[in-house]
């Protein structure tokens, strides 16, 4: 079962395949989503990642909780 944690504090110049690559180290990333501003087409701090399976979205929410 897919599970789509939210990932918060991110630069605004993160985008989509920047956010996918990042969280393939932990595990088999569905879908990787930075939510932009519509009129400066910035990232607004916060996206989403859908994982393959709970354990993977574990693994990446221990690891990089708090980081930057």
């Amino acid at each position: 079962m897919s599970v789509t944690p939210s990932v918060n504090n991110l630069a605004v110049s993160t985008d989509d395949r920047t956010l996918r690559v990042f969280f393939e180290n932990y595990g088999n990333v569905e879908d990787a989503v930075v939510i932009k501003d519509p009129k400066t087409r910035l990232s607004r701090g916060f996206g989403f990642v859908t994982f393959s399976s709970d354990e993977e979205a574990e693994i990446a929410v221990t690891n990089t909780n708090e980081k930057e």
